[in-house]
């Protein structure tokens, strides 16, 4: 947003700024005349003047890059003093994801984001509320011997959860869940022993742990979501395979947890339903 004001009132503001700047890095008048390549006398009478004075653009460019501050910012254009650059670099942000989703990064999230609500878009079932059988089976061919390591961290999440002041709000499309119980593609190999205990575990857990955790069945024939993480107003995480794509301005966190919002709205299945749902699919299994 535009920050309106008078010609009088902007030069004062670039006055203190650009002194704040210069006692922030340490620069002495002389030093900051130097290395912007301006006149000296011309700084000099611009940080004295308490009229309505403004400097040229250059003079402005030269001294916020000497400052390491924004030039927006020298102006009063802007409440941040960091360059465009560096409020992206803050505000996005790419790191490294392992196979097991139930990493120190994304715990180090969740803690971070405690008493905040947490929505979740898991990229196939939610680890933190798997069994131990369908971890090992998920987890052991790219894991090894660490398959035991990431399941005692998921049930670790859980236990945190159970504890946390936080709301967890998991969102899950139906073709997953469904394609879980037929037994088919992903998890063809999987024996109707190992998945109907899960589905036993996701009906029982909703069903003691709610309100505190929601799940949401959707269609994504409907509205589609890729796997995403909202930690309250914080962060948003995108999960791209082999990394997280982080963002933590409020603009785009506030768009990714509106699409989820959306993904709650549409949901096939009501909170009410959702025990009698999963009786359902378990029943066809015999």
């Amino acid at each position: 947003m535009l920050i309106i004001m008078d010609k009088r009132e902007r030069a004062a503001v670039f006055r203190n700024r650009l002194q704040a700047g210069m006692a922030q890095t340490g620069i002495t008048q002389s030093a900051l005349a130097r290395q912007a390549g301006v006149d000296r006398s011309t700084l000099s009478q611009l940080i004295k003047d308490d009229g309505a004075r403004l400097p040229n653009g250059q003079l402005v460019a030269a001294s916020a890059a000497v400052l390491g501050v924004s030039a927006d910012w020298l102006l009063g254009l802007s409440d941040r003093p960091e360059q465009a650059e560096d409020l992206v670099a803050s505000a996005i942000s790419m790191t490294q994801a392992p196979r097991a989703l139930v990493d120190e990064k994304i715990f180090a999230w969740h803690q971070e984001a405690e008493g905040y609500k947490i929505r979740h878009v898991p990229a196939g079932l939610p680890d933190m509320l798997k069994t131990d059988d369908i971890l090992r089976w998920e987890y052991a061919p790219s894991l090894g011997k660490t398959t035991e390591q990431a399941m005692g961290a998921s049930n670790d999440r859980l236990e945190w959860m159970r504890r946390a002041r936080s709301d967890y709000e998991i969102a899950i499309p139906l073709s997953e869940i469904e394609s879980f119980a037929r037994g088919d593609g992903y998890y063809r190999d999987l024996s109707s022993d190992l998945r109907k205990p899960q589905l036993e575990k996701f009906r029982d857990l909703h069903a003691q742990l709610y309100p505190a955790l929601r799940l949401h069945l959707f269609d994504q024939r409907k509205l589609y979501s890729a796997p995403v993480t909202v930690f309250g107003p914080l962060l948003a995480v995108i999960y791209i395979g082999q990394n997280y794509l982080v963002f933590r301005d409020t603009e785009r966190v506030a768009a990714i947890t509106g699409h989820f919002d959306e993904l709650v709205r549409t949901a096939s299945v009501s909170q009410r339903d959702i025990g009698t749902y999963f009786d359902q699919l378990i029943a066809t299994m015999g």
